[in-house]
């Protein structure tokens, strides 16, 4: 396993930010993974992602976005944007032989998917949704889907049957109504931060090695 901490130009106004390339022996794929509204790339979601992904020869580039490395107030979407395209120029550059994956934990996925729809990621093969944040809590909604229409490439959805921010009949209508591109995977009694119901859960699989296991075998499948 290497394991590195590097810097890369989100913006040009916003100047650099840091990000941590996790690979380990034997990778195949290479996640570059956002992380959620008001976290950051150390968060222990991330780390837990991060790792399980690691034992199934998925490499990750976790990153911050301008906001989060300067502790301000959330970027524009415009700036999240081009700061995931530049993520995914320099995990490129840091792993180029690897097959390349793009998305995020809630908000990193939801900005990953806009870029995505606005105009290809370069060299990104496949997005990764984890909560997936279709509407705010309590409001049910799909109007944060609508730009899913004009994704090309293949798509995961790892989303827990509690989520609070995807309502699990709307979040399946909308996945079945992207077609063969889109793929979704319930996890069962998780919520949004993937805290389970340990009493009715039937499965003993820790959350984070099924979200790891599913996204391996997703991206196995990827042409």
């Amino acid at each position: 396993m290497t394991v590195k901490e590097l810097k890369f130009i989100a913006t040009a106004d916003k100047g650099d930010v840091s990000a941590i390339l996790m690979r380990p022996d034997g990778a195949t794929h290479l996640l570059v993974f956002g992380h959620g509204a008001s976290t950051n790339m150390r968060h222990a979601t991330m780390q837990a992602i991060a790792e399980n992904l690691a034992e199934h020869n998925i490499a990750t580039f976790r990153y911050n976005f301008p906001y989060s490395e300067n502790g301000t107030a959330r970027n524009s979407t415009a700036t999240c944007v081009e700061t995931i395209r530049n993520a995914a120029r320099a995990a490129h550059e840091a792993a180029p032989d690897l097959t390349l994956l793009a998305g995020g934990h809630s908000f990193g996925g939801r900005m990953t998917s806009t870029a995505q729809s606005e105009e290809p990621l370069e060299g990104v093969q496949g997005l990764v949704f984890s909560s997936f944040p279709l509407h705010l809590p309590g409001k049910p909604a799909i109007t944060r889907a609508e730009h899913l229409a004009n994704v090309k490439i293949p798509m995961l959805f790892l989303s827990g049957t509690r989520d609070e921010l995807a309502t699990l009949d709307l979040l399946e209508s909308v996945v079945k109504g992207l077609g063969k591109k889109a793929t979704l995977h319930k996890i069962e009694t998780a919520n949004h931060s993937y805290k389970i119901l340990k009493k009715s859960r039937t499965s003993d699989e820790d959350v984070f090695a099924e979200m790891a296991r599913v996204t391996a075998e997703w991206a196995s499948r990827l042409s």
